[in-house]
């Protein structure tokens, strides 16, 4: 009986990394050595989880190795270090193009019924419901530079965990008094941003973050995770929210 007891309990037990993909994900991701080691355990978890739960699917011919497939999972994770695997929900599908990529996009105004067509690059899309969509070139140059401000995976996972309250608007799933003081903070951040883009200031953030509030959000979250200090000089109460919500960024706040 004890056995039959040890199997249903392997059975159900979370999936985790072996120590062979620990270290593939270490060389792959060599900041995660900052982290703390809970936080490093729980990054692991989410990790094979991830890895369990999502189907990868390169296209136009990209391969992509298990290495790659786990430095791609640990950057998808590293914003539901506090959050939890609830950020998962909701969506199976990654799908990796070489390099930017091109979408259709059209417009009716309901007002006038004029139909306007034109082709977006992007190097990422996150869809409600959809997959993650990501350009793989893109991924790899801001590895390169890790602390520049620049992150695609972490871009797409806010726009997921996002729209969890059903909206895509800036303000993720939080408690109620936190909602308020996070809506509150981050509205009177981006209008002070959209003033400065439309002035014509070059703003140290990258001005696409005036885009809409969503965008904002998203923005503010790569710089989070990759230029913490320079997040914290031009917007210090957005970065102590995201503090809040992400954890401690592994690039470290000295670097700006």
């Amino acid at each position: 009986m004890k056995s039959l007891f040890r199997r249903l309990r392997n059975a159900t037990a979370p999936p985790n990394l072996s120590d062979a993909q620990r270290e593939t994900l270490a060389h792959g991701l060599p900041f995660l050595a900052r982290l703390a080691p809970e936080r490093l355990d729980r990054l692991h978890a989410l990790v094979a989880r991830f890895l369990g739960e999502k189907t990868i699917t390169p296209l136009q011919g990209l391969e992509l190795d298990d290495g790659q497939r786990l430095q791609l999972a640990g950057l998808a994770c590293l914003p539901l270090l506090e959050f939890g695997a609830e950020g998962l929900h909701g969506w199976r599908q990654v799908l990796v193009y070489p390099g930017a990529f091109r979408v259709q996009r059209r417009h009716h105004d309901e007002d006038t019924g004029v139909v306007d067509e034109w082709v977006d690059e992007l190097s990422g899309e996150a869809w409600d419901q959809g997959p993650l969509v990501l350009s793989w070139d893109d991924i790899q140059a801001e590895l390169a530079e890790p602390e520049d401000g620049y992150q695609l995976v972490v871009h797409e996972m806010a726009h997921k965990i996002d729209i969890l309250d059903g909206a895509m608007d800036g303000t993720p799933p939080l408690p109620a008094d936190w909602q308020r003081e996070w809506a509150r903070d981050f509205q009177a951040a981006y209008e002070d941003f959209c003033r400065r883009v439309d002035d014509g200031e070059e703003t140290p953030i990258d001005p696409y973050a005036a885009e809409a509030p969503e965008e904002f959000f998203a923005v503010a979250s790569e710089y989070h995770f990759s230029a913490p200090g320079l997040l914290a000089q031009e917007m210090p109460a957005v970065a102590r929210h995201l503090l809040r919500f992400y954890g401690e960024s592994p690039i470290p706040t000295s670097s700006f």
